[in-house]
């Protein structure tokens, strides 16, 4: 017999009518009253709730015990194209070099140091990974691939966003090892750390720019409250200044002693900037800066001349920045310019002025100005790199003699030099159809280097260090892969497929070159499209398990990223947010047009706020996909956005609309909320995923999905929901576990469309 699954009761909640529209929600039980303790001590949920889930958890072994073996092979693949002692691109700041590495069999990173010129150099191998290490540093890092864990400060976005997919395998390139230096010096060791824990994340990291000090904050159970550490690297000693319920991120002023960091209030928001200096009790630390807006997130950064400490409050639409003199770290912050709503800027430093990117004015696409430090006001602003319609400026960095920014046009990154005193301007691009660019940074302000990477759906990643004087680029490493790829066996495309107004949506495709493309191979179809974030074309190697099967392999580039610029993101949210929707539909159909699969052969996956997208599309057309891959899916939109003591549903009103305040967007969002339409009839093969300790997308949210899925739908397909009991919204912290969880939505995949007996 077939395994049973588990059934929720229902319990019918009644809420409080809204703009006249009643509510009810038969499974709003499974929400813990006490959930924010639950996030902090996952053992208090719940006894009821608790059985539930792991009666899921239980189902879903069951019936994928089929797979079992299956998942061990994708496991072995995919580590088999993973370089164990990885290791990355040594950062030079001043007489030392900062790096990571792991061991053979490692989970977590060592991060280390060693002199500057060291012997071992020759052999040191470069990783896009150090955007890490980056984070409380000061060190900037801009990248066409941008998500908000990567900078080690997952509160600061304010969003449910989802790290793009195989995001380990995008910043994480493999190397020899650095290990064995006999200068070699171990600021931190992760694998040491996270010993006997069952969850372990580091988050920021830095050192204290006269080197003699290093800070590091870590995540226990993926509920994304960090806890500061300090140490001092003369002695090696741990000190005592530990400072509990930090968003993650932190920076070093100049006297090399104080900290700015932000810390997270009970409903899990950066609300303050606070100041500590070392040696002294954390309990004495300085508040700086509070935000009592709470559609607001703080989050604290340094200028790339070190210069000044930046206090960032925004929200996705609208900022304010307020700066603290780096060498006065007890000087009170100066507001640059005060917040107008839907205006964004962000500030950088080259001597006696700002240099500020924007969206003010009019500038869609955003526009470089200058201004000066002593009057930073908008009325002093005066344009750098003037507006350019269609060409969107994604991010920048300033050098003492350059400016460096990174721009996308029709879907494409460039990256544009500038010469800050003649004002001469040329750019770096590549051929290929679909590719990913992205800026690595630097900890030295006054260099003619430039390091960035370079990676296509095709080609692992290359990082290069770029002489901006002499514009000659360098090699530092190409992406290994153990098991071996040659980019020769596959082929990669865009295409554009017409939605249902005309837009033309870019799709990113690839498949091995000997695939038959007339319409028999199966295809895995991933998106995202909210808060304007872009999806690169870029290098991933799990999804070549998938490929090398025969798989086709695609990637939607909807509205709500900004692959066309802010106006693709504009004309994706709020009351277009549908167009998302249909977007992804219609990159499906286009690929069966084209022969690449056909309809009902298609496997779609989204996490976060892509969950909303694949969960969306599944009830608008069903009948188009195969299987669903819904990772920690923001999927109960409505009850979530009118529930504004939930961590992130005041910074995100202006992102989908104000329920509580406007009958428009309360309709808007019930039309589309997919736990909401959620109706009798056929659906996919779905599998889900949540996060007991996840503050972005609650666990509940995926366990009411399936709970309400399985009640109501009408076929016989395969409906699972896993729930890590032990993580947060990112899954498993450790490289290799995080590979056990993909291997269970691929296995998935594989299994229903009859691939998976292994």
């Amino acid at each position: 017999m077939p395994p049973t699954p588990p059934v929720a009761l229902r319990k019918p909640t009644m809420f409080p009518p809204l703009h006249g529209r009643r509510r009810t929600d038969d499974y709003a039980w499974l929400k813990d009253d006490n959930w924010q303790r639950v996030m902090r001590d996952p053992a208090v949920l719940r006894a009821d709730i608790r059985e539930y889930l792991e009666a899921e958890n239980a189902y879903k072994e069951a019936v994928l015990a089929p797979t079992e073996v299956l998942r061990a092979t994708l496991f072995d693949e995919f580590r088999g194209r993973i370089k164990e002692d990885d290791s990355s691109v040594p950062a030079k700041d001043g007489a030392w070099e900062y790096y990571h590495r792991y061991r053979e069999g490692g989970q977590h990173p060592v991060v280390c140091r060693r002199p500057a010129g060291d012997a071992a150099r020759a052999a040191a191998p470069a990783s896009a990974d150090d955007l890490a290490d980056h984070a409380g540093s000061g060190l900037p890092a801009s990248a066409d691939h941008t998500c908000g864990q990567a900078a080690g400060n997952p509160s600061a976005t304010g969003s449910r966003n989802r790290d793009p997919t195989e995001h380990a395998a995008c910043h994480a390139v493999a190397g020899p090892t650095t290990a064995g230096s006999a200068s070699e010096q171990i600021l931190l060791d992760g694998d040491a750390e996270a010993e006997g824990r069952s969850y372990y994340r580091i988050g920021g990291r830095g050192h204290a720019f006269d080197h003699r000090r290093f800070a590091w904050t870590v995540d226990e159970n993926g509920s994304e409250f960090f806890t500061l550490k300090v140490k001092d690297l003369e002695t090696g000693q741990e000190l005592g200044d530990t400072v509990e319920r930090c968003s993650g991120g932190f920076v070093w002023a100049g006297d090399h002693q104080t900290l700015f960091y932000t810390v997270l209030d009970d409903h899990h928001r950066p609300c303050k900037v606070l100041r500590h200096r070392v040696g002294t009790d954390p309990a004495d630390d300085v508040l700086v800066y509070e935000e009592r807006d709470a559609g607001f997130f703080l989050n604290a950064g340094l200028t790339e001349s070190r210069r000044f400490v930046v206090i960032d409050a925004h929200d996705h639409v609208t900022s304010e920045v307020r700066l603290v003199d780096a060498a006065r770290p007890d000087s009170a912050p100066v507001l640059v310019a005060r917040r107008d709503p839907m205006t964004e800027y962000d500030v950088s430093h080259h001597g006696d002025r700002l240099i500020i990117l924007t969206n003010a004015d009019g500038a869609e696409d955003f526009r470089i100005v200058e201004a000066p430090v002593a009057s930073p006001g908008r009325e002093h602003w005066v344009d750098l790199v003037p507006h350019r319609p269609g060409v969107l400026i994604a991010g920048f960095e300033v050098y003492a003699r350059w400016l460096v920014r990174l721009e996308r046009e029709n879907a494409l990154p460039r990256i544009v030099v500038r010469d800050l005193e003649s004002g001469e301007e040329h750019a770096i691009a590549f051929e290929e159809e679909a590719y990913s660019l992205g800026l690595a940074g630097s900890y030295e302000y006054d260099t003619d280097i430039l390091r960035f990477t370079y990676s296509s759906m095709t080609t692992p990643e290359h990082v290069y260090d770029y002489d901006m004087r002499i514009r000659d680029r360098v090699v530092r490493k190409v992406q290994e892969v153990p098991s071996g790829h040659d980019p020769a066996d596959y082929v990669t495309r865009r295409i554009m497929a017409a939605s249902h107004d005309g837009e033309l949506v870019p799709v990113s495709v690839l498949h091995r070159k000997d695939t038959a493309i007339d319409g028999s191979a199966p295809l895995l179809l991933y998106g995202y499209g909210s808060y304007g974030m872009s999806m690169p074309a870029s290098f991933g190697t799990t999804r070549l398990s998938l490929v090398d099967r025969g798989f086709v392999y695609a990637i939607a580039h909807v509205r709500g990223g900004t692959e066309r610029g802010y106006g693709w993101y504009t004309d994706g949210k709020l009351a277009k947010k549908t167009n998302t929707f249909h977007d992804f539909i219609a990159a499906a159909h286009a690929l069966a047009d084209r022969d690449f699969t056909r309809r009902g052969r298609i496997a779609i996956h989204g996490g976060s706020a892509g969950g909303l997208l694949v969960g969306a599309s599944t009830n608008m057309a069903p009948e188009l996909f195969h299987a669903v891959i819904a990772e920690v899916p923001f999927v109960d939109v409505l009850n979530t956005i009118c529930d504004d003591t939930l961590p992130l549903t005041p910074p995100e009103w202006p992102e989908w609309g104000n329920p509580i305040e406007s009958e428009a967007a309360y309709d808007c969002i019930a039309a589309y909320s997919p736990y909401d339409n959620v109706e009798a009839k056929a659906y996919p093969h779905i599998i889900a995923t949540a996060g007991l300790t996840d503050p972005r997308v609650t666990y509940w949210e995926p366990a009411k999905w399936v709970a309400k899925l399985r009640a109501t739908k009408t076929d016989e397909r395969l409906l699972v929901l896993h729930t890590n009991m032990e993580a947060g919204h990112g899954g498993a912290a450790g490289r290799f576990d995080r590979l056990k969880e993909t291997a269970l939505v691929y296995a998935f995949v594989l299994h229903v469309f009859g691939m998976g007996d292994e």
